[in-house]
């Protein structure tokens, strides 16, 4: 089953400036981070974790240094991005607890399957309701049989007030991080165009008919969703 690739891209700039960015959202992050942890609190000491369009890292460097036996797989396609967390692996000790994939799911060499995946901010690149079931599919395909799947994503219903009433506040929050007005332009426009943005509850259902069980929605922050869900065994 071959990846449709996410249609935004993060070139060398953009990858570098990534966490200088957001880094006055850092609370809001961190939080999310500590609950991932609580979830996967449980897991083996000597778990797999798939760590699936990684970015820079920073869930990966987080439950490395709380979980110090753990093993992780970085998939990322952005070359700049994942060359980030290496350096990032590297300086924080724990580069020879992980391995590096610059591709997509479809062409990740086979290995033993993971007790865990993580998934922040990657599956409403997928405008199509059939791509994002078949991501999770390849997510679930990696999994442990009651293997975890960690997965955030903006989600909401755009036609409702209350979506508009937290995209006033979401844009304060992007201008507290000091985003340039273009930038927070290009956010807003890319809305339901570049980003999938929908109801908790089609999100829920998607993952659901992916091969786990009825996922929990389990932290919140405004336009930020974030879910747990095992793989049905």
């Amino acid at each position: 089953m071959k990846d449709q690739k996410p249609s935004i891209v993060f070139d060398q700039e953009r990858a570098s400036s990534y966490d200088k960015r957001f880094a006055k959202l850092a609370p809001m992050r961190d939080a999310l981070h500590l609950f991932i942890r609580i979830v996967l609190s449980e897991l083996p000491d000597d778990a797999r974790i798939l760590c699936v369009g990684v970015g820079t890292g920073l869930e990966l460097i987080d439950l490395a240094q709380t979980f110090p036996q753990w093993q992780f797989t970085a998939v990322e396609p952005a070359a700049s991005m994942l060359d980030i967390c290496r350096q990032k692996a590297e300086v924080c000790g724990i580069i020879s607890r992980c391995t590096f994939h610059e591709g997509y799911l479809d062409s990740l060499p086979a290995s033993d399957s993971f007790h865990a995946a993580t998934c922040l901010l990657v599956s409403h690149f997928f405008m199509q309701q059939e791509e994002r079931r078949n991501f999770f599919r390849q997510i679930a395909a990696r999994l442990l049989p009651d293997g975890y799947l960690v997965s955030s994503d903006l989600a909401s219903d755009m036609s409702t007030a209350s979506y508009q009433s937290l995209l006033a506040v979401w844009l304060l929050m992007l201008r507290y991080a000091e985003t340039p007005a273009e930038e927070i332009e290009k956010f807003v426009t890319s809305y339901g165009r570049d980003a999938a943005i929908l109801p908790p509850q089609e999100v829920e259902s998607i993952i659901a008919s992916s091969g786990f069980d009825t996922p929990v929605l389990f932290f919140q922050t405004l336009l930020i969703h974030a879910w747990y869900a095992k793989r049905t065994p």
